[in-house]
C-alpha cells in the first residue's frame, strides 16, 4: 500500500460536498494553529480548505490506497498502516485519537459523514484497474490517442454487428466480482476451435455484450450447459439450418437480476434478456471460432444468433416451471439451453375449453419442421398465460397438458411416409403401418412466459440434430455464484 504521507502519523481525508467535513473545518484549523500535524487530503475541492494547507486528492489515489470508504475519515498511522480510524465526525473517537479531551466543545456528539469519491458507482472500479493489482491476465491492447476503442473492436472481429462495450480492465474487474470462480479457472474448451475457456475470458465477452456483473452466474451456467457434451454445441454451430441456443432463466435470481417474463418476453428492451444471450453467442464467436460464413454455416442464420434468452413466468403456484419438471426442486435457480429456432406464431382466439386448445395447438406444433416430419426434431412452446387459464380453469397441470398434446399429435405413418399425399418429404416408407407421434415423449418443453392479455402463445422449433435422440438433448445446469 502507498502511504500518503509516512512522514506523518495522522491523516485526514475530506470534500467540500460534505456537511459533516464542513462541520469539522474550524476544529481541524484549529488543531493545526496549536501545532497538531494533520496531513490533510481533500477530494474535491482543496481551494475551499486552503487554511488547511490541504493535499489534492482530486485524483483519489490517497483516498483508494488507504480505503477511505466515508468523509471526514480520520486515520493514525503507525508504520506501513493504520492503527486506529474514525469515520464521520464522532467526538470522543477524535478525542481519543488526538489526545484533546476538549476537542469540538460545541460541536454535537456525533454526526455520520458523507460517501467517499472513491467508493461512487464506476469510480472504485477504475481506481483499482489504476492503482491496484486486478490481476488481469488477458493480453492487452495498447490503443493510439486518436483511436477509437468501438471501432478497434469492430477492426478485430469481436462484435456480432452491433456495437459492444469495450472491454477495460475496470469493467472486467467489475464482472469478476459478480462471482466466486477464480479468473483463472478453465471452464471448458469452446467450439468449433476447442479453445479453452477461463472465468476471465467469458467475463471478458459478458462486458463485450453489456452484462452488468450480476448477470455473470448465469452467464456461467449458460456457457457451462452449452460445453455439456450432449448439447452439441459445435453441430448447433456448424449446421446448414436457423438453430441456436434458446436460453431459459427459472429461479429466484430471474426477479432479482430483472429479467422479463411478461409483456413482449421473447422480443427487446430488456438488458439481462438481452446481454445474457448475446454473451453466450460472443463466447462462441471470439473463443471458439464460430464466425459466420466461416465455421457457422447456417442457410439463413435468425435473430437468435444475436440473443435468445427469456425467464419463464413463475408467479402462479398451479404452474410446474420447466426446471422443476426437468428434475430440479422449486426455488433453485437454473438454466435450461434448448437448440431452437426463431418464432413460429400461434393464435387461437375463439377455443374456450383444454380440449378446443389442446387440437388447436397440436395442429401447429405438426409443423414444426415439415407436416410430414415425426421424431425428427424437439419443440418449444412458450405457453401465454391467458391460453394457460383456459386449462388452469379445468384443473389441467402440466402433466395433463403435455400427455394430451402428445395423444392429439399421434397420426398413421401411411401418411407421413415419403411420397404421400405427392409430397417427397416424410418419414422412412417403413413406418407406413405405425402408429407415429410428432415428437418424442421427452421432445416437447414447455415454458409459460408471456403478457397477460392476447391469446397468443409461440412455438420455437427444435434444431433437426434432435432427431439423434440420445447424442442431442436440451441441457439444464444449476446456477451457482
Amino acid at each position: 500500500m502507498a502511504v500518503a504521507n509516512s512522514n506523518n502519523d495522522l491523516l485526514l481525508f475530506l470534500k467540500q460536498d460534505c456537511e459533516t467535513c464542513q462541520l469539522v473545518k474550524p476544529v481541524v484549523d484549529d488543531l493545526k494553529k496549536k501545532g497538531v500535524d494533520i496531513e490533510v487530503y481533500v477530494q474535491d475541492y482543496p481551494d475551499y480548505y486552503e487554511e488547511l494547507s490541504p493535499n489534492d486528492d482530486t485524483s483519489l489515489e490517497a483516498s483508494f490506497n488507504w480505503n477511505v470508504e466515508t468523509t471526514p475519515t480520520l486515520i493514525q498511522t503507525s508504520g506501513k498502516g493504520s492503527t486506529l480510524r474514525v469515520e464521520g465526525w464522532d467526538k470522543k473517537g477524535w478525542q481519543d485519537v488526538l489526545g484533546v479531551e476538549d476537542l469540538g466543545e460545541n460541536l454535537p456528539d456525533f454526526r455520520p459523514g458523507c460517501g467517499s469519491k472513491s467508493r461512487e458507482p464506476g469510480v472504485y472500479e477504475n481506481l483499482m484497474a489504476t492503482y491496484g493489482d486486478v490481476g488481469i491476465q488477458s493480453r492487452g491492447i495498447e490503443l493510439g490517442n486518436w483511436d477509437d476503442d468501438m471501432e478497434i473492436c469492430y477492426e478485430r472481429g469481436w462484435t456480432d454487428g452491433l456495437p459492444v462495450t469495450p472491454p477495460t480492465d475496470a469493467r472486467i474487474w467489475r464482472m469478476l466480482q459478480g462471482t466466486n470462480r477464480k479468473p483463472d479457472e478453465v471452464i471448458g474448451k469452446v467450439p468449433p476451435n476447442l479453445a479453452p475457456i477461463t472465468v476471465e475470458k467469458a467475463a471478458i465477452n459478458a462486458v463485450l455484450a453489456g452484462c452488468k456483473p450480476e448477470y455473470f452466474p448465469v452467464v456461467i451456467a449458460a456457457l457451462e450447459a452449452a460445453l455439456d457434451p450432449v448439447f452439441t454445441m459445435h453441430g448447433l454451430l456448424c449446421t446448414t439450418c436457423f438453430s441456436s441456443p434458446i436460453i431459459v432463466i427459472n429461479g429466484p435470481i430471474a426477479k432479482s437480476i430483472g429479467m422479463n417474463w411478461g409483456m413482449n418476453v421473447l422480443g427487446q428492451g430488456n438488458r439481462a434478456n438481452a446481454t445474457i444471450g448475446r454473451a453466450l453467442q460472443l463466447i462462441i464467436r471470439n473463443v471458439g471460432g464460430g464466425v459466420p460464413g466461416d465455421l457457422d454455416r447456417s442457410t439463413f442464420g435468425g435473430p437468435g444468433k444475436y440473443t435468445f434468452c427469456f425467464a419463464e413466468d413463475e408467479t402462479d403456484d398451479s404452474w410446474e416451471s420447466l426446471s422443476v419438471t426437468r428434475g430440479f426442486e422449486k426455488g433453485e435457480n437454473t438454466v435450461t439451453l434448448f437448440q431452437g429456432d426463431g418464432i413460429q406464431g400461434f393464435i387461437d382466439q375463439r377455443s374456450q375449453t383444454p380440449e378446443q386448445i389442446t387440437k388447436s395447438l397440436a395442429s401447429s406444433l405438426l409443423a414444426v419442421g415439415h407436416p410430414k416430419l415425426a421424431e425428427f426434431t424437439n419443440a418449444m412452446l412458450v405457453l401465454s398465460p391467458e391460453h394457460y387459464e383456459i386449462y388452469k380453469k379445468e384443473g389441467w397441470d402440466r402433466n395433463k397438458i403435455t400427455e394430451a398434446l402428445h395423444k392429439e399429435m399421434i397420426r398413421p405413418g401411411s401418411e407421413l411416409i415419403q411420397g404421400a399425399g405427392g409430397i417427397g418429404e416424410g418419414i422412412d416408407t417403413s413406418r407406413a403401418d405405425e402408429m407415429v407421434n410428432k415428437f418424442w415423449l421427452e421432445g416437447l418443453l414447455i415454458v409459460r412466459a408471456g403478457g397477460k392479455a392476447g391469446l397468443y402463445s409461440a412455438i420455437c422449433a427444435g434444431w433437426t440434430g434432435g432427431r439423434f435422440r440420445h447424442e442431442s438433448k436440451p441441457v439444464t445446469k444449476k446456477i451457482t455464484l
